[in-house]
């Protein structure tokens, strides 16, 4: 059974230090800082998350569940990725379980620290991808 996600000490300092690399411009593979207005108070709020790029297309995953972000990411209806100075507004559609299965599965593929947090392994079927995507969020970033 999946983990279930908890913001421990270790994780914070974690995404506050590549949060700072991430703001200095340093390239860290497919990672960037998220940032979303806050749903009720429309504060911007910021997190480090790492983008799927698949057939051409760029992913946002949030392979911990539906978390703040995915709450304030659904109601804006986009979001603002950056590294360093350069900023991209950028709006966002959610895929639907069946679409987002191949999504999570290549995920959980390149991004080895996420694992635990879903039933599928990867190298699972499509089907038991399909069934984490139902309790997780996956949007594709529309050009």
């Amino acid at each position: 059974m999946a983990k279930t996600f908890e913001m421990a000490t270790w994780r914070r300092c974690a995404n506050w230090s590549i949060a700072r690399l991430l703001r200095l411009g340093l390239p860290m593979g497919n990672n960037y800082l998220l940032t979303v207005p806050g749903r009720k108070t429309g504060t911007p709020h910021t997190t480090p998350v790492t983008l799927v790029e698949r057939n051409g297309d760029r992913f946002l995953v949030a392979p911990y569940g539906v978390v703040d972000w995915v709450h304030n990411a659904r109601a804006a209806g986009q979001v603002t990725l950056s590294r360093g100075r350069v900023q991209e507004h950028i709006d966002i559609e959610e895929l639907s379980p069946r679409q987002a299965a191949p999504v999570l599965k290549q995920y959980v593929h390149e991004v080895p620290i996420v694992r635990p947090y879903f039933d599928a392994a990867p190298d699972s079927e499509l089907a038991m991808f399909e069934a984490d995507a139902a309790r997780k969020a996956v949007f594709r970033l529309v050009p």
